[in-house]
């Protein structure tokens, strides 16, 4: 099981200075890199301080000069805001940068908040359309002399300007939930990232019981698959139980952006109201410290075993969360001492 960090600056409040939450958010891709963490995984979103991260490759470029071993991954750009050749140049121009450390995370997107706003009219089914045809192309115009004739786009013979560090470019991730993409991305050679969001063991296992099955219909080499999800590494079961509150608010959050229908100022969505908060059962605290992995190190370690056991190759511990840096800190720092050593 080999371990990553899944972060954004993150704001929820107007009165948070956003030069102060680059520095929380460096702060902890410092401590996932010294700590012998794989992997680090920023993500694609626009207009929404909820995570703040317009373009992921300013943001891996901008790590790379403050890590040092440590892999730099999107997670995830969303591709139907992409031209290809554009995607293709950016890639492998972040990979030249970085000294061949970029990883590529594609999805199609979630929010419609965003899909109306940059691709108006678009809806979920057409964004994985247009991944579907995107994502291939990119090894190919990194090999050079790439011609397409497709649904979407459409190009003449081109070849990424730069090329990529990696030979073969950098290695590609595909988000993927349903049967389908899982079949795409791994009969494509790509590797696989799922999250589960708040629904638990039971979807942790579909989603790689999905995996296995595509896996089983290609010839090729088996690729990896990531899990992605929440993670708290507590103090104590009061620490535990403090966390669970958090989460449930911000999967409150969550489920708000997504279903965008509340009102947004300045990037910033409506306040919940406590009332709302408590309203939202799904979401409720103990259902986060049930499905969620949080608890104290001990605790930890035994649900990412079971993740293990079901074959997952990496962990990615998804910190955004609502926390004080303070908190966020505090947890990474005994997920990094008291977890992590458990798999050496």
């Amino acid at each position: 099981m080999e371990f990553s960090l899944f972060a954004h600056m993150e704001r929820i409040s107007p009165d948070q200075p956003q030069d102060l939450l680059r520095e929380e958010f460096l702060s902890l891709c410092k401590m996932a890199d010294e700590g012998g963490m794989r992997a680090i995984w920023t993500g694609e979103h626009h207009g929404m301080d909820f995570t703040i991260a317009p373009n992921p490759f300013l943001t891996l470029v901008d790590l790379a000069h403050h890590t040092k071993n440590v892999r730099l991954g999107t997670g995830t750009v969303v591709a139907p805001f992409w031209h290809p050749i554009k995607l293709a140049g950016e890639a492998a121009s972040a990979d030249m940068l970085t000294g061949g450390r970029v990883e590529l995370g594609i999805a199609r997107g979630a929010y419609s908040y965003e899909y109306e706003r940059l691709m108006p009219g678009m809806d979920a089914w057409e964004a994985g359309q247009r991944m579907r045809e995107v994502t291939p192309l990119l090894p190919q115009l990194w090999q050079g002399d790439c011609a397409h004739e497709g649904e979407y786009f459409s190009f003449p013979a081109t070849t990424s300007a730069p090329k990529p560090a990696q030979p073969d470019g950098p290695p590609i991730w595909i988000a993927a939930r349903d049967p389908n993409s899982h079949e795409f991305g791994v009969h494509n050679g790509f590797n696989i990232q799922v999250t589960p969001l708040w629904q638990g063991m039971e979807e942790i296992e579909t989603l790689i019981s999905r995996f296995n099955d595509a896996c089983e219909t290609y010839a090729g080499p088996r690729p990896k698959i990531m899990l992605l999800h929440h993670t708290y590494v507590a103090s104590d079961d009061a620490d535990t139980a403090q966390a669970a509150q958090d989460l449930s608010r911000f999967y409150c959050y969550f489920g708000a952006w997504f279903q965008n229908k509340r009102p947004v100022t300045q990037g910033l969505i409506e306040t919940l109201t406590d009332e709302e908060l408590k309203a939202n059962k799904m979401m409720a605290p103990e259902n986060m410290a049930r499905d969620l992995t949080i608890g104290t190190a001990q605790e930890v370690i035994d649900q990412i075993k079971r993740y293990e056991d079901l074959g997952y190759d990496e962990y990615s511990f998804w910190i955004d969360s609502g926390m004080s840096s303070e908190r966020k800190q505090a947890s990474l720092r005994r997920f990094i001492d008291d977890v992590m050593p458990a798999f050496a």
